[in-house]
C-alpha cells in the first residue's frame, strides 16, 4: 500500500508526451466591454488586455488580434533562434506582412507575443490568414498556420 502513490505517480508521468516545440494562441479583442455576461475566461482575457489602459483612446488602440507563441527548443541552446510571424489583413491585399522576436540564446522554452493592434488593425483590417515559423540556426523546426494560409 505505500508504494500505490509512487506508481501513480509513474504512470502520470510517463503518459506525458514529448512537448510540442511551437504552440500559437489566438485572441481577438473586439470590443471594449467587460461585462458580467460573459464567459469568464473571456471576461479575464479582456481584462487583462486592456490593462493598464485608462482613456477610452487607450482602450480603443488595444482592440485587435493577438497571437502567444509558446516554443520549446532544448536542443539547440547557445544557437540563433527566432520566431516569424507571416500574415495577411482585409485592407492590405495580397501583401504578406512579418513580425519577428529573436530568442535569448540561453533559454529552451518561453512565450512571446505578436499583436495586430491599434491603427494597423483599423487601417488594414483583421488578420484573415498567418503562419507562423519558429527557426533555429536559420533551419525552420516547427511551423503552424492558419487554415487559409497557402
Amino acid at each position: 500500500m505505500k508504494f500505490l502513490p509512487i506508481i501513480a505517480c509513474l504512470l502520470a508521468v510517463s503518459c506525458a508526451g514529448p512537448r510540442e516545440a511551437l504552440i500559437v494562441k489566438q485572441f481577438t479583442l473586439r470590443d471594449q466591454n467587460t461585462d458580467e455576461g460573459s464567459e469568464p475566461m473571456v471576461r479575464q482575457e479582456k481584462l487583462r488586455r486592456l490593462y493598464g489602459a485608462v482613456s477610452l483612446e487607450e482602450r480603443k488602440g488595444r482592440l485587435g488580434q493577438y497571437y502567444t507563441a509558446l516554443w520549446s527548443s532544448p536542443e539547440s541552446v547557445g544557437q540563433d533562434r527566432s520566431i516569424i510571424l507571416y500574415y495577411q489583413q482585409g485592407g492590405s491585399g495580397s501583401l504578406i506582412k512579418t513580425m519577428r522576436r529573436d530568442l535569448p540564446r540561453s533559454s529552451t522554452e518561453g512565450k512571446e507575443e505578436f499583436a495586430v493592434i491599434g491603427n494597423d488593425y483599423f487601417d488594414n483590417g483583421r488578420v484573415l490568414t498567418w503562419k507562423m515559423d519558429l527557426v533555429v540556426g536559420g533551419q525552420t523546426i516547427a511551423s503552424k498556420q492558419s487554415y487559409l494560409w497557402e
